[in-house]
Parts: structure tokens; C-alpha cells; sequence
């Protein structure tokens, strides 16, 4: 019997825009996103829970949207990528960070930076007029009361079982 042939890496050299800053990268053609995040740019916001793409941890905004990391080849990336590092304004936290900090909506604080990236593109969406699994009327703009951030947020496990108060932040958030 033969063995098989080896497989060797291939690399590619990448041009990531990551908080606003364009980061070149050589990776590993196989590496996701998340793993170039936290491995080769240090950003290590992001979490790897589930590595399934089940769990949110390692959410992050890629134009403005959010994307499971975790699940995303890293040369696939074309979007500006928003880690919960390219949040803050300077200084100044998000909207959505500052409610989580008023609210305590966190306890271990693993699955945060991934609830709050999800809870920024989830609140722009709801601006947007786009509805959910629970959305009453699909012809007006959606009331962002428990349940429907609730769903919204279905794809954020948090097992420490903050969410008590993760949705009262992101209520206040929305106002």
C-alpha cells in the first residue's frame, strides 16, 4: 500500500483591513479568520468557544455585518473586519459597551465581546426595518421589545446565563 502524497501549507499574503487599519498578513490559505485575529494580529476580543460557528463567541462585524469568525477562511475576507477592539471610540465606549457596563451584563466576560459585536449589527438591522423569526407586523418597523432581542441574539450563547441582564442592556442600547 502507498502512502498518501503530503500535503504541504500553501500561504497566501493578504491585505485585512481590521478597526479601520489595513494589517498585511501572510496565512495559512486554511486558517479562519478568528485564528489570524488572535494567533498573527493579537486580537484576541474574539473568542473560540464552539468552533462550530454554534455558540457566537467569536462574533465579529465584517461590513458592518456579523459573522461567526470561526467559520470564515481568512482569504476569503473582502469587508473591513470590526473586532470588539475597534469598538471604543478612543476613549469613549459604544453605546452598546457602555449599557452592557451599566446593566453588569457579564459575568465570566468570555462570550461578551461576541454578544456586544452581535447586539451593534443586530441593532442596526432593527433600524434597518429587517424582521425576525418573531416580528409581528413585517410592514412596520420592528419594536425591539425582550422577545424580539431575544431572537435576534439567539445565535450568542452566554453559559453563564447572563442574559438577564444582556437584554436590558441592548434595550437601552436601542433608545
Amino acid at each position: 500500500m502507498r502512502n498518501p502524497p503530503r500535503m504541504h501549507a500553501q500561504h497566501a499574503d493578504l491585505a485585512l483591513t481590521i478597526n479601520g487599519v489595513r494589517r498585511d498578513v501572510s496565512v495559512d490559505t486554511r486558517a479562519t479568520l478568528l485564528d489570524v485575529l488572535r494567533e498573527q494580529l493579537e486580537l484576541t476580543g474574539a473568542k473560540k468557544g464552539c468552533d462550530h460557528g454554534q455558540c457566537g463567541a467569536c462574533t465579529v462585524l465584517l461590513g458592518g455585518r456579523r459573522a461567526n469568525a470561526c467559520l470564515l477562511l481568512a482569504v476569503a475576507v473582502r469587508e473591513d473586519v470590526t473586532t470588539i477592539e475597534g469598538l471604543a471610540d478612543g476613549g469613549a465606549l459604544h453605546p452598546v459597551q457602555r449599557a452592557f457596563v451599566e446593566h453588569d451584563a457579564f459575568q465570566c466576560g468570555y462570550c461578551t465581546p461576541g454578544q456586544i459585536c452581535s447586539a451593534v449589527a443586530m441593532l442596526e438591522e432593527a433600524r434597518d426595518g429587517w424582521p425576525s423569526a418573531v416580528t409581528d407586523d413585517l410592514t412596520a418597523a420592528p419594536a425591539l421589545d425582550d422577545a424580539e432581542i431575544r431572537e435576534r441574539m439567539s445565535g450568542n450563547l452566554c453559559r453563564c446565563g447572563a442574559y438577564a441582564n444582556i437584554v436590558p442592556a441592548i434595550a437601552e442600547a436601542a433608545r
